[in-house]
């Protein structure tokens, strides 16, 4: 039987970087079946001027890029902030096996809150969801982050 490993602080780490970018904080990281990380990334919407560059998108792109195929059976996908609706359906396209989530994102959130993408009967695949990740460390760094731009 494998040990549980958290990639979490590999995600906090991918939100730093972007908030010292100056992109809102989030971090996400794809690790594959052998626990090996596969692809990390963080916000870059500002930077690429793209409302899609979320860190779950680019982080499972790149994963996808490396792997020669649109689905990851089996990878994991680590990201400080609840996905939203978009990344949730990507999340549910790319067949994660399993989504590890850090804050509760109520008012854009798309997982718990909100549309809640995997029980709506068009998706296709829910992955195992696993909440409150961090969630404190990663609250934290977004409410850091937007107290300083009031």
């Amino acid at each position: 039987m494998s040990r549980f490993t958290s990639h979490m602080d590999r995600a906090l780490e991918e939100a730093r970087a972007a908030a010292a970018r100056g992109e809102v904080p989030v971090g996400a990281v794809v690790v594959a079946p052998d626990g090996g990380v596969v692809a990390a990334a963080g916000n870059r919407t500002r930077e690429f001027n793209d409302p899609t560059a979320h860190a779950e998108l680019l982080a499972l792109r790149a994963a996808c890029a490396a792997a020669g195929s649109e689905r990851l059976p089996g990878h994991s996908l680590y990201v400080t902030l609840e996905p939203c609706p978009m990344c949730a359906a990507a999340i549910s396209l790319a067949r994660i096996a399993r989504l590890y989530y850090g804050a509760a994102d109520p008012k854009s959130g798309g997982v718990a809150h909100g549309p809640r993408i995997f029980d709506h009967p068009q998706s296709h695949h829910r992955p195992e969801v696993y909440d409150g990740i961090g969630a404190e460390a990663a609250a934290r760094l977004l409410q850091e982050f937007f107290a300083a731009r009031r």
